[in-house]
Formats: C-alpha cells, sequence, structure tokens
C-alpha cells in the first residue's frame, strides 16, 4: 500500500495505448492521474497498431491486461520474407529465459484500447475525461497549468504528451522541434476476414509480388480470420476510385483467391520519420507519437511508446514521492530519446530497402535481393523491417558498467542480448512460482548470486532482496541490481554496502558521491 501522494496529480495528454499505460502505471505506485483527450469519444473500428511485443505484453500485466491481451490476440512465432514467388528465408524469434508471454501477438489496436479502458473503469486513481482540447500549457517550480478550450484549467504537477503526431500545437508552445521526413509512397491497410488455411500463425513479407509488381506486401494475421494487408502504392494512390472501379476488389483478389471475404477496415497512410529534439521540457514529458515517428516495419511505433509510458512513470512516481532528485526525469529524455534515434535509424534503413531513395541504393537493392535466392550472406542484407526488441541502456548515466559484462552491440536479426547493465532483465520464474520482473516492478530489486549477502539498504523507495533465479546465472559474489522497470543498473563483484548504495544512488540520478553510505538523504 503506498502512502498518499503528496502533490497534485499528473495529468496525462492523449487517452491512446501510451497515454492509458502511462495513467494505469502511475496509479500502480499510487500516483492519481487527470487523463485529457481531444475526441468526444473512443474510435470504434481499425487495426492500425497490431503487433504487440512481450515485454510490451508484461508491462501490460502489471496492471492488470497483459495475460488477456495475448489471450485474445493471435500468437505468431515466425517471420517469413518472399521475393516475387520465392521464400528466401523465415527466422524464429528467439525466447530468452522462461518468459510468460510469446515473442507477439496481434491483436488490433482498437480492441486493446478497449481492454485498457476496462483497467481505467476500476481504478480510481485515474479520471479520464472526453471532449478536451488542450490549448494552453503553463508551468513553474511547483507544477504545471493545462488550459483547455471553453477556459477550463487543470493543475497538475507534472504533465506527460501522449496525444500523438498532431500535438503540434504543443511541441511548439515547448519550443521542441521535430525534425525528419516524410516518404513520398503511399501505403494501402486493409483489415480482410477471409479463410486462409495455414497462414495463421506467420507474419509474411513479399518483396516485388506479381500481384504487386515493383513494390511490396506485408500479411500480418489477426484474430477471428482477419488478415491484415499492407501495400505499397504509389504517390498518387486514390483508394475511392480504386474501389469504385472494382480495382480493390482485383487487388484484394490477386492475394486470397476466390474465397469469399469482408473488408473490416481501409486506409491509407503516409509515413514520417521524425524525433523530438527534446522529451523532457521541465515538467513536460513527451511519449509516443508525440516524441517520435517510424515506419510500421518492424512493429516499433506502440510498442516504444510503452517503453517511453514505463519509463516515465515510475521516475516521475520516485521524484514525486522524494525518493530522487529532479535530475531523474532528465533521464528520461537521455534514455528514451536515444531509443527514438536508434528506432529511426532502424526502421529508415528498412524504408531505404523497400523505397530505396536513389539509383545507387535501387541497385544495391536488386543485386541483393537476386543474391538472396542462394546466397545466405545475401539474406542478411535483406530488410523487411528489424522486429521491435527493448532499447538497452548500457549507456544511460543511470547505468553502472561492468568490465566483466560489455555490451557486444546490437545483436542478430530476432536475438536479445546476454543479460548485463543496461538489459532488460529475462523474464524467468522464481522458487515460488512468482517471475522475477513482477517483483522488480514493485521498487528496486536486489538479486544475489551464490556466496553473495547484502543488508536491506535504506532506499530509494522500497527494495527487496532475493537469492538470483538459477536462469539468470549470476556468478559467486555477485549482486544484481535491477530498477522498477526490470532493466538492470548494475552487475556488482562481491560488494560492500556502501558499493550497493552507490549503484542505486546513480540508478535515481542522485548526485551525492558515490561513497554515502547513510539513509537516502531527502531532495525536497
Amino acid at each position: 500500500m503506498h502512502s498518499p501522494w503528496p502533490t497534485a496529480p499528473v495529468v496525462v495528454l492523449g487517452a491512446g495505448p501510451v497515454g492509458q499505460t502511462t495513467a494505469l502505471l502511475l496509479a500502480r505506485r499510487g500516483v492519481p492521474t487527470v487523463v485529457l483527450d481531444r475526441r468526444p469519444r473512443r474510435d470504434a473500428v481499425g487495426s492500425k497498431a497490431i503487433c504487440q511485443q512481450r515485454d510490451v505484453l508484461d508491462v501490460w500485466e502489471s496492471v492488470g491486461a497483459g495475460a488477456r491481451i495475448a489471450a485474445e490476440g493471435l500468437t505468431w512465432t515466425t517471420a517469413r520474407t518472399f521475393h516475387r514467388d520465392a521464400e528466401l528465408f523465415a527466422y524464429d524469434l528467439a525466447e530468452p529465459g522462461r518468459p510468460a508471454f510469446p515473442p507477439f501477438v496481434n491483436l488490433s489496436q482498437t480492441r486493446t484500447e478497449q481492454i485498457l479502458d476496462e483497467r481505467i473503469a476500476a481504478e480510481p486513481l485515474v479520471d479520464l475525461r472526453w471532449g478536451q482540447e488542450v490549448v494552453g500549457i503553463a508551468q513553474d517550480g511547483d507544477g504545471v497549468t493545462v488550459r483547455c478550450t471553453g477556459g477550463a484549467e487543470i493543475c497538475g504537477a507534472y504533465l506527460v504528451v501522449c496525444g500523438g503526431a498532431r500535438c503540434t500545437a504543443v511541441r511548439e508552445t515547448l519550443g521542441v522541434a521535430f525534425e525528419g521526413r516524410s516518404f513520398d509512397d503511399r501505403f494501402l491497410i486493409c483489415d480482410i476476414r477471409a479463410d486462409l488455411p495455414g497462414w495463421a500463425t506467420e507474419r509474411r513479407f513479399y518483396f516485388d509480388p506479381a500481384w504487386n509488381p515493383g513494390r511490396q506486401v506485408l500479411i500480418h494475421p489477426c484474430p477471428d480470420s482477419v488478415f491484415r494487408i499492407d501495400w505499397q502504392v504509389p504517390a498518387g494512390f486514390d483508394l475511392d476510385a480504386e474501389t469504385a472501379s472494382g480495382a480493390l476488389d482485383a487487388r484484394i483478389r490477386r492475394i486470397l483467391g476466390d474465397v469469399p471475404y469482408e473488408v473490416v477496415w481501409r486506409s491509407v497512410y503516409r509515413f514520417q520519420s521524425r524525433v523530438a529534439d527534446r522529451m523532457r521540457c521541465g515538467r513536460v514529458l513527451l511519449a509516443g507519437d508525440a516524441a517520435h515517428l517510424v515506419s510500421p516495419f518492424g512493429a516499433r511505433g506502440l510498442n516504444s511508446g510503452v517503453a517511453d509510458a514505463e519509463n516515465a512513470a515510475w521516475k516521475i512516481a520516485y521524484v514525486g514521492r522524494g525518493w530522487a532528485p529532479e535530475e531523474l526525469l532528465e533521464s528520461y529524455h537521455a534514455e528514451r530519446h536515444a531509443a527514438a534515434v536508434e528506432n529511426v535509424a532502424v526502421t529508415g534503413a528498412t524504408m531505404d530497402f523497400l523505397v530505396p531513395p536513389d539509383a545507387e541504393r535501387a541497385r544495391y537493392r536488386a543485386e541483393t535481393l537476386a543474391a538472396a535466392a542462394h546466397d545466405p550472406a545475401a539474406r542478411a542484407r535483406v530488410d523487411s523491417g528489424r522486429l521491435s526488441e527493448p532499447f538497452w541502456y548500457v549507456d544511460s548515466p543511470l547505468t553502472t558498467p561492468d568490465p566483466e559484462r560489455p555490451f557486444a552491440g546490437r545483436p542478430p536479426r530476432g536475438q536479445v542480448p546476454p543479460p548485463g547493465p543496461g538489459v532488460l532483465l529475462p523474464d524467468v520464474p522464481l522458487a515460488d512460482g512468482t517471475r522475477v520482473r513482477a517483483l522488480a516492478r514493485d521498487g528496486f530489486l536486489l538479486l544475489t548470486g551464490p556466496g553473495a549477502e547484502v543488508p536491506v539498504p535504506d532506499g530509494p523507495g522500497p527494495v527487496r532482496v532475493l537469492p538470483a533465479p538459477p536462469d539468470l546465472a549470476a556468478r559467486d559474489g555477485e549482486v544484481w541490481v535491477v530498477r522498477p522497470d526490470a532493466h538492470v543498473a548494475a552487475v556488482l563483484h562481491h560488494p560492500s554496502p556502501p558499493d550497493v548504495r552507490a549503484a542505486l544512488l546513480r540508478a535515481v540520478a542522485h548526485p551525492r558521491k558515490e561513497s554515502h553510505d547513510g539513509p537516502l538523504p531527502a531532495v525536497r
């Protein structure tokens, strides 16, 4: 049970999945929120972001929604890539430890939002208000004031902006630049219900198929015999004209064949690649599409937004309760901006392979695809999207490096790095059946290897000491310091209590000397 929140509620702008997750995670830490959305109500249809990654399901399970989303979603574990009529390669997704969830499940964003709404309705600390368009933001050293259309003002301790790509006015008010680029080609997206035996457990990506010559098609299975199909289409594509002429039906028939089908939802998108230059402006944090936009090839949009939400929530809770200094909020920008930059780089490389911007890269793509039919080395260069993965905070100011566990860089496609400082802790069960990440999200967790003994430190916030689970393979005398978002902050070898304190203080951005071994100083 948390003590009462000592200040005003946190205001969350936007009731999409990132805003919902932010509010629920703050409520889990005893922090009240007011969630504002300019729409009159929830959108009723549309797959939108469908691909929910394992570690995001794990975050949602911490607020009571992950298992349900996984159960309703369609599980897939294999990614197949084709060039014209030939399959180039397929790979299965890695499963580190013994995770509670599959690598990915597909479920429409609309349904995911409905499940999160049910959790919000049962949470008295979340006040969700529709039809509230923000037209002004002011902040000082004590809080943030948000002004809405009609003159209503909401005062909060902090503001988390999760209102999506169209938060232009908010970014301008904050003086935040949103540089990047837009891609000329469009992508037609249709949710189609049809009976397609054998297609239900794999993602399929086609380069230059006969039924979309010169361009790409991506097919994702969804629940209830629905398939999400993305076609790359020319810049001047007109969906209404294609529907009226019968060309859309012909396009669909080239994939499905002569089977009955129903178009459940359709849309045309032009993708952008942008990153805010600042994700923290005083007491205001930007998250999700309000802070970064990427192409959907790799499913890094919503999944990275949920990681933003978790990073923001625990840090706001710790600073607001006086367990950490204001500098911890600046680490939100340091960590999540670096994640956004990497996601833009990864998805930008994919888009350059899918839609080559010049003759040299078009030639490279053609040569790579031709060679991939018989050359395994060429297959590794085929870029149909590196699927979403957690960002590794190895260079974060909160992470204590370990020379014995150096970070070897980005692992091969579909794999994860070995656990160590900055890496998300593998989700493994403990002897009593509980899962280590669930305990980590209650506060800081100290996992002790064989022969290591550590007294429970006095803060910051809740701290728990447990023997490291065997699956973690902690070495003799090691102590693993795990953050409240289940990332490893440090791996210490035969540490003294001051060593452990130093790693904990570093993990909350405390400016005191790392040799400090008394109670955590008050930061208010």
